[in-house]
């Protein structure tokens, strides 16, 4: 087909892209309210249990992310494979996908559970004793749900590539759910503290899990799970979804291990500075949810769009997208602007956190509000074309530099505190925006294909 026959037949209209974009905002919206309701309702017993939490949410988030980047691979080579019509070779792509990322999290998930106490005093080694040992019991109960929600995110990822979010929505709202419900009872009904915060976590994963998995043995999907008796392990097949996933894997990973260094320099700025940091990473997230869920249909549209050939298609869907993208950014962040104080009263914060957290959003809010899709939501269309490597360079190097490195210098250095690690934030996304808009405008990510 020619591009200027496709220009009258767009492979997803304005409905189908409404009906994959709607339920990955609301899915979105419910990923991040996991680990927000721990944070809220762990509060109930102290700032050492919130500083806990955010502790081992950094590392969780690594975990979460690395297992959402290798899923987003095996996505991809499904949705080039779509867009190419071989639905045989899209299902075999679906199994190998659910195959390395349920191992490899279960691997991780054993690991960290064995080594928990003594990775967390090596890594916050300067963290008050109490938040120590609240940490490690969290994060000995919450790794135990990596293999679940490696599967979970395989899964959810497999409907994605299919143009089906509704299913990845529902099952979040189950998960989410029996999070919520569990840590009413066990933090608020039995005073369980951190530990009351973990079980819900992992039960509610596992659930989502189960759930995601049943969902896709049905056998009117195109691509779906159903016999697995026909399994095997595929080198070739598996080598093609890692070669898209092990460089956006490792691009999130660096990226959150570079967040958690960051977070060990705040752990040696007191307990004020962790509980700011923790709630104001929190809400500083909501914001941004309907830019994440751009940013996951933009991968699944440019993938079909690539795997069909229509490149122009592609360029003109992430241009709307981020016209998208940008305008539900900014509306958020400015109505978001003048009700810190009141988004502040859900986290039972002391006055003196309270103050540093405003401060914080304030200034967040204000910066944000145009850059932020510029940094986080354009690349989902190079790694969807293929173009993997250029995205993990760029994040890579620019967290090292400008995000660590500047983050040691501003709050070292010239004694800013954590405001120096917000500042050092904001000019990593300032060379990431302008290294991705040249290289989208380039045009070099069209000869980038996967298969």
């Amino acid at each position: 087909m020619s591009e200027s026959a496709a220009a009258e037949r767009p492979l997803f209209t304005s409905a189908r892209l409404r009906r994959l974009i709607g339920p990955l905002v609301v899915e979105q919206f419910l990923a991040i309210t996991i680990g927000m309701a721990d944070t809220i309702m762990v509060s109930s017993a102290g700032e050492v249990a919130v500083s806990a939490v955010s502790l081992v949410d950094a590392i969780n988030v690594l975990m979460l992310n690395l297992f959402t980047a290798l899923a987003a691979g095996g996505a991809i080579v499904a949705s080039q494979y779509l867009g190419k019509q071989d639905l045989d070779n899209a299902r075999r792509a679906a199994r190998q996908l659910m195959f390395v990322l349920t191992v490899l999290g279960g691997v991780l998930g054993l690991l960290c559970c064995a080594v928990s106490g003594q990775f967390l005093a090596l890594l916050y080694s300067s963290a008050q004793p109490d938040i120590l040992s609240n940490a490690t019991l969290y994060f000995r109960v919450t790794s135990l749900s990596y293999p679940f929600i490696a599967a979970y995110n395989a899964g959810t990822a497999i409907f994605r590539a299919q143009g089906n979010s509704r299913v990845s929505m529902q099952a979040s709202i189950i998960s989410n759910s029996v999070n919520i419900g569990g840590n009413a009872i066990l933090i608020y009904g039995l005073k369980m503290g951190v530990l009351g915060a973990a079980i819900p976590t992992l039960v509610g994963r596992i659930v989502g899990a189960i759930l995601v998995f049943a969902l896709l043995r049905n056998p009117t999907l195109q691509v779906s799970l159903r016999d697995w008796r026909e399994f095997k392990v595929r080198p070739q097949m598996i080598r093609r979804i890692l070669k898209v996933g092990v460089p956006n894997g490792l691009e999130n990973s660096m990226f959150h291990i570079g967040k958690i260094l960051v977070q060990s320099l705040v752990s040696t700025l007191g307990a004020t500075a962790i509980a700011a940091n923790a709630v104001a990473n929190t809400v500083s997230s909501l914001p941004q949810i309907p830019s994440m869920a751009v940013g996951l249909a933009m991968t699944i549209v440019v993938g079909q769009c690539v795997g069909a050939g229509q490149l122009n298609q592609a360029r003109r869907y992430t241009l709307r997208l981020m016209a998208l993208a940008t305008a539900t950014m900014c509306v958020l962040c400015l109505a978001a602007w003048p009700c810190v104080p009141l988004l502040l009263q859900f986290f039972n914060l002391s006055a003196a956190t309270g103050a540093v957290t405003g401060r914080i959003l304030t200034e967040y809010f204000l910066l944000a509000a145009l850059t932020w899709p510029w940094s986080f939501t354009l690349p989902n269309a190079l790694r969807a074309a293929g173009d993997v490597s250029f995205t993990m360079v760029v994040a890579a190097c620019s967290m090292w530099i400008f995000r660590i490195g500047f983050s040691y210098l501003l709050v070292l250095k010239f004694g800013l505190g954590i405001y120096g690690v917000w500042y050092a934030m904001y000019l990593d996304w300032l060379v990431r925006i302008i290294l991705f808009i040249w290289r989208f405008l380039s045009g070099k990510w069209r000869n980038k294909a996967v298969i």
